[in-house]
């Protein structure tokens, strides 16, 4: 029997929406044969993790708003509007940007930006909260802007890529390219290194674009589509891409992963996996957290599987972040788990205040931010 849903859960919980219909009820969380999350089995701590701070923003709901840190600094909005900036774990400031919000954050030393379902694009001071400039993009804005080279990148909800003056907000250029009829709705942002806007798209394109124009640099195959329905076809890059080096990784559901090279986009590897919430590099490893929500460490170089933690099943696990020789991920029921780098065994395991966590974690110093969609933003250290 068909069964419309607007919300598709695929490894994260409300992380992106599927517009049109599925036959699959194994993707909606509230089918009543859907499958069930691994329990948690009980584990012998080897790590001490603990709280270093906590802050409460509002909200997240059904978007992904992942904090963004600055130095010491880190930046964090919710649902409602608010938005605040908290310094070594003290609130500097807090201010309502005067209507709700759905993507966010991007920060540098001097401005913080942030998105609406209306496409509204508000950019603050980030000494006092002020707002600067307001300006439009061409429909919701769900990802959180990227911030380099004097412009503010934006990725609307329609696929489209667009730069603005990071002094007064004025646009200096759109891309936009063909789309399949049947797209996941993306969440991450797009990544600025030097020259090079790097966004991943429907199909399973990972493109590169010019800072100054827009113009298209190059593109790499990530994934092929493939099947006979529009749904088996959908094989989209739903995550940011990382860069390590000379290379630049992405991954995509229904997918691969594959690295390119980062000047030329030619292709150095890539392994059937698929996955919608991403991958992290650290200095010899990539690791992926797969659609079934298992971890994956690989090699680099090659791409050959080192490790693999399958304990996290079904938990809507969010993309990994390697932390002082442990690899982070949380859950859908706000739970952080501490995964040893050498073998992926569980070494700690910490609740936050038990909803969701659907945005990335972010990198804090040698530790990490953690916003839950319940609104809590939490500093986490692990030893």
């Amino acid at each position: 029997m068909k069964r419309c849903f607007a919300v598709v859960f695929v490894a994260t919980m409300l992380a992106f929406l599927l517009g049109g219909c599925s036959t699959l009820d194994s993707l909606n969380p509230f089918a009543s044969n859907s499958p069930k999350m691994a329990e948690l089995k009980p584990i012998q701590p080897t790590a001490d993790a603990r709280v270093v701070w906590r802050e409460s923003v509002g909200k997240s709901d059904l978007y992904a708003f992942a904090p963004a840190v600055v130095g010491t600094s880190v930046y964090a909005a919710s649902k409602g509007g608010d938005l605040m900036r908290i310094d070594d774990g003290k609130l500097a400031w807090k201010i309502n940007a005067g209507l709700p919000l759905s993507g966010g954050v991007g920060a540098n030393e001097n401005l913080v930006v942030v998105g609406s379902p209306k496409g509204d694009l508000l950019a603050f001071s980030s000494a006092d909260g002020k707002l600067l400039w307001q300006a439009k993009a061409t429909s919701e804005i769900l990802a959180p802007p990227a911030l380099g080279e004097g412009i503010v990148v934006v990725r609307s909800g329609d696929n489209r890529l667009a730069a603005y003056d990071v002094l007064d907000g004025n646009r200096k250029w759109i891309f936009q390219r063909p789309t399949p009829a049947l797209s996941l709705r993306v969440t991450a942002g797009p990544v600025i290194a030097g020259k090079y806007v790097f966004a991943g798209f429907p199909g399973g394109k990972l493109i590169a674009v010019s800072t100054a124009n827009g113009a298209p640099l190059w593109d790499g195959t990530v994934a092929l589509p493939k099947g006979s329905t529009e749904l088996d076809r959908v094989a989209d890059i739903t995550s940011a891409p990382v860069i390590a080096g000379r290379a630049i990784c992405s991954v995509a559901f229904q997918g691969r992963v594959a690295c390119f090279d980062l000047g030329n986009g030619n292709l150095v590897w890539a392994r059937e996996m698929s996955s919608a919430v991403g991958l992290a590099i650290d200095s010899g490893n990539l690791y992926v957290t797969d659609d079934k929500g298992s971890v994956h460490a690989l090699d680099m170089a090659s791409g050959a599987s080192i490790w693999k933690q399958d304990k996290l099943s079904l938990r809507r696990v969010t993309a990994p972040l390697p932390r002082r020789g442990m690899v982070v991920v949380a859950d859908a029921q706000g739970v952080v788990h501490f995964l040893s780098r050498e073998d992926g065994s569980f070494v700690a395991r910490m609740a936050t205040d038990g909803t969701p966590v659907i945005a990335p974690l972010q990198a804090l110093g040698n530790d990490f931010v953690v916003q839950t969609s319940g609104g809590g933003v939490y500093a986490i250290e692990a030893r």
